[in-house]
């Protein structure tokens, strides 16, 4: 996924010291990854990686890392089940008013299965730490990459849906190594990027209650185990209401939040809009475009209402690789966005500015069907009872960036009400829902701005 060749050159494992063993790890095997567990010298002081023998029983706070290497046989069925695939007739209008063209998704599905090579992405997530550890009887994955700047600022990363880790890779050296890309030292980062439960390398969970509430609460106990005493959290799309509820929670630790997708919409807008009612009188112009923006939203998360409603049932997207990757594709988006942003990268095959291309799509992709989570994380939308935008009561500091290509332009005036400790607020000029994986140099900068205040 990161075809940036720096990132591949300053970023191994960061000075930890690998001793590799071969361990078997319950409930991994039955996903084809392959883990290693083992000593780190660098990084003792702040992470307890567990040393293993061969066969010894893993303490559940361990952390043990992490490698990615699915057997070729797993790659050789994926590109016949794509050869397999039993093609519908082709839409009956000129638009995509009924859902994926079959044309595009013919064409991706070609590359995909004559050309793509999954290994790049493989090679470039193994160039990171990765690990695995146990939080709430749940084995969680993550990534974390210490910069070589000691007083660095600890940020937790979060994504979301129908994205993975795959869409965050791209901002890892910017944030943890800031003066390759033009920033001072004072703006470094460590950097912890975890898969939400249910997708890509976490466990899945076996039974309900993994909602966004207990996602934070688990990633403060991450953060912890860790050794961070103070960090701040970022969320985009799903990570966003992770991040809210971070903030709600408030742990000890936690000193601020960033959100790209901010819940600010006030009570009285948000009980009209769901009704379909006009809008409340009395809005400013800016405050009436949100209304018009989210009127339009609601009315296009048919994939969204379906998650929410029956996520057992798209066994589909379990069966055929074709099936999900036009699911992931399709947001069913009344005026291009979020979905637009990926459905040009598919005919964008590399970018010297990092803009999102066909192979970084596929690679996320690629990591649902190699995981076997596209179901899993569909659960997520049935999990959550809570509203999407609407204010949610947080107090503790926190900073927005509004994206011109986000579900809907989240006003000051309501961010203010909504974030009544905010520190930070810009409106960007470009970049969308996937805002990291879109623009993550421009996302980067955000992070650094945003925070600045709080630098130790």
């Amino acid at each position: 996924m990161l075809r940036e060749s720096s990132l591949l050159t300053r970023r191994t494992l960061l000075g930890t010291s690998m001793v590799a063993c071969a361990v078997g790890l319950a409930g991994l095997a039955a996903h084809n990854y392959s883990a290693t567990a083992a000593g780190a010298d660098a990084e003792a002081s702040l992470m307890h990686v567990l040393p293993l023998q061969l066969g010894q029983a893993i303490e559940p706070t361990a952390i043990r890392t992490f490698s990615v290497n699915f057997p070729d046989d797993a790659l050789v069925d994926l590109r016949r089940r794509i050869a397999a695939t039993n093609w519908p007739d082709k839409e009956t209008v000129a638009d995509q008013s009924q859902g994926v063209p079959l044309a595009m998704i013919q064409k991706l599905a070609r590359y995909w299965m004559t050309e793509y090579d999954w290994r790049t992405c493989e090679a470039n997530l193994n160039a990171l730490p990765q690990f695995i550890t146990e939080i709430d009887g749940l084995d969680v994955h993550f990534i974390h990459v210490r910069s070589q700047h000691d007083d660095a600022m600890p940020i937790i990363v979060n994504h979301g849906w129908p994205g993975s880790i795959i869409e965050l890779l791209k901002i890892i050296d910017r944030l943890t190594d800031p003066t390759a890309h033009g920033a001072s030292a004072a703006d470094a980062f460590h950097v912890v990027i975890p898969s939400m439960p249910g997708y890509g390398f976490s466990s899945k969970p076996t039974s309900t209650g993994w909602g966004p509430e207990r996602m934070g609460r688990a990633w403060a106990e991450l953060m912890t185990r860790l050794g961070y005493t103070r960090y701040v959290a970022q969320g985009g799309d799903w990570g966003a209401f992770v991040v809210d509820q971070m903030g709600l929670q408030a742990p000890a630790g936690l000193l601020a939040i960033h959100t790209n997708m901010p819940a600010t919409v006030p009570a009285d807008v948000y009980k009209a809009v769901q009704a379909g009612d006009p809008p409340p009188s009395g809005l400013s112009d800016e405050e009436r475009r949100a209304y018009e923006q989210l009127a339009s939203t609601f009315q296009h998360v048919d994939h969204a209402r379906y998650m929410a409603s029956r996520p057992q049932t798209l066994y589909g997207i379990a069966d055929s690789p074709v099936g999900l990757a036009a699911w992931l594709l399709d947001h069913n988006d009344a005026n291009g966005q979020p979905a637009a942003a990926v459905v040009a990268a598919l005919d964008r095959t590399a970018s010297a500015t990092g803009e999102l291309t066909r192979d970084e799509v596929l690679d996320n992709i690629t990591l649902y069907w190699l995981t076997k989570t596209g179901v899993s994380a569909s659960r997520l939308y049935w999990e959550y009872k809570g509203g999407f935008f609407d204010a949610k009561g947080v107090s503790i500091p926190v900073a927005v960036s509004v994206f011109p290509g986000e579900q809907y332009q989240a006003p000051r005036s309501w961010t203010e009400r909504a974030y009544p400790n905010l520190i930070y607020f810009n409106e960007v000029d470009k970049g969308g829902h996937f805002a990291a994986w879109e623009q993550p140099e421009l996302f980067s900068e955000e992070l650094r701005s945003a925070f600045q205040s709080l630098r130790w």
